[in-house]
């Protein structure tokens, strides 16, 4: 039976994985092709209605004003770890860190040719556009972006790199790498003129989160393999999945 007192329309069809749970946090692992939360056309379907499922009463308690528990989004193409507080003393301590950044995040992704540098800091503001869909330009009115990379190996002509965003603005990642000329593959909002293979999905994922937990006070990392629904397409570049 459907609770009627919960805001969010609880969906137990939403598929994610529990990576870690406690009373005060969880982290799940959101699949690519799920949005984050509800939205136009995702008013049933997203991360945030199969938490309400199981979590709904906690995350309620939250309320809107604490989005619900989210500390971060993955965009939908994306892959990996999501931070859910189910308190709000945990939310207001890790939403600080945030701020803070003391919260480390790292993803692994698949682009197109070589950066050059193989390593380095991309320091370019991003502005978000409004229009039909959301899209972020680089621009000098932007907030602050940052993302250190570094390449971990090449083959055919495209690159697995690692990325490690010190900022969160919209797209950052895809943003920052497409202006290195090195598009994520399977970005064709962002890939330009550049020619790219054909991939089942955005070779994105976020591979792991750091942070100090609000109760314990002890730093904790949670983690995500390379996920398996694009071995494949390691393995047809002649790559082999990156290690934690």
């Amino acid at each position: 039976m459907l609770d009627m007192s919960l805001s969010i329309k609880a969906n137990p069809g939403v598929p994610f994985e529990i990576r870690h749970a406690d009373e005060h946090l969880l982290v799940v692992e959101k699949p690519a092709g799920v949005v984050t939360q509800p939205g136009k056309g995702h008013d049933r379907d997203s991360l945030l209605n199969g938490l309400f499922a199981d979590y709904g009463h906690a995350l309620q308690n939250l309320g809107e004003s604490r989005d619900w528990g989210l500390l971060h989004r993955l965009d939908k193409g994306t892959s990996g770890l999501v931070l859910v507080a189910l308190r709000n003393a945990a939310w207001e301590n890790l939403l600080e860190q945030f701020k803070e950044r003391h919260v480390k995040k790292r993803y692994w992704a698949l682009v197109m040719g070589r950066p050059n540098p193989a390593q380095g800091v991309i320091q370019k503001p991003i502005a978000e556009v409004v229009s039909t869909r959301k899209k972020a330009v680089l621009s000098r009115d932007g907030q602050q972006a940052v993302t250190a990379y570094k390449l971990l190996a090449e083959s055919d002509g495209v690159s697995l790199i690692e990325a490690r965003p010190k900022t969160g603005r919209l797209h950052q990642i895809r943003v920052h790498m497409a202006s290195l000329d090195c598009p994520v593959l399977g970005d064709d909002m962002y890939a330009g003129k550049i020619k790219m293979p054909r991939v089942p999905r955005l070779c994105l994922h976020a591979a792991e989160l750091s942070f100090i937990h609000p109760a314990t006070g002890h730093r904790m990392t949670v983690t995500s393999p390379w996920p398996a629904d694009l071995k494949t397409t390691l393995k047809r570049f002649g790559l082999t999945p990156p290690k934690l």
